[in-house]
């Protein structure tokens, strides 16, 4: 098998640039939605959520979604919660004001969502506390180091844990969303991006030094359909 899946890929995505916008990046985000949808991603984000939350929950939740995108996932846990009888406070943060544009118009119907335009690496950012961290598709973005960074951060902002939902490098995941892509795809961005996605992305053995260079000892990592990581961490 190839060496470009013994190792994660250091190649910049195009969405890595934060001032991407404009139709290609709506029909990116639109795309994307579709994508997780149909390939079945979203339950492994909601899923987790299920493993932190108590099934006797009174007080008001709050979720923080880092990397929010389009809002696809904060708009699912709002139906999420409404389902399991939650009181939820949804938030949303990229640092793209763009993307933040195209969410804030694409969950105008839910109320318990609201979003800011924030780097994680900022102060601003750092003085947030929430029950939970949720991260879809957003730690293949960072390298080594910089996750170990972020996850200690995280410990210190969360009353309840952290629930990441992110691709497993394989050379199937890689050829099969390439075809996919060409196929269907209309954007260059997703077209280029989806497949540089599962080569940035982890082995559970790479998963799992992470976590615990983090000093995070109370974990899980799941393999879920259709080639994600589920990993859920109580804090």
């Amino acid at each position: 098998m190839s060496n470009k899946f013994s190792f994660r890929s250091e190649e910049e995505e195009i969405m890595d640039d934060l001032n991407s916008g404009g139709p290609v990046m709506d029909q990116t985000l639109k795309e994307l939605e579709f994508i997780n949808k149909w390939l079945g991603g979203n339950y492994v984000t909601l899923d987790g959520l299920n493993q932190l939350i108590p099934n006797h929950q009174d007080s008001t939740i709050s979720i923080l979604d880092i990397g929010c995108g389009g809002g696809d996932m904060l708009k699912l846990m709002a139906q999420w919660a409404k389902k399991r009888k939650l009181t939820v406070k949804l938030i949303g943060v990229d640092a793209n004001p763009h993307v933040i544009k195209f969410a804030k118009n694409n969950t105008k119907d839910y109320p318990e969502i609201e979003y800011s335009t924030l780097n994680i690496f900022s102060e601003e950012f750092k003085k947030l506390k929430v029950d939970i961290i949720t991260a879809t598709l957003f730690t293949h973005h960072f390298a080594n180091s910089d996750l170990v960074t972020l996850l200690n951060q995280f410990k210190s902002q969360v009353n309840l844990g952290i629930v990441i939902n992110d691709l497993h490098r394989h050379w199937f995941a890689y050829h099969s969303i390439k075809i996919l892509t060409h196929l269907f795809s209309k954007s260059p961005m997703v077209k280029n991006d989806a497949a540089l996605s599962v080569l940035r992305a982890f082995n559970k053995k790479e998963l799992t030094a992470i976590l615990k260079e983090s000093k995070l000892n109370t974990f899980n990592i799941k393999w879920l359909w259709a080639f994600r990581w589920q990993v859920v961490i109580r804090t």
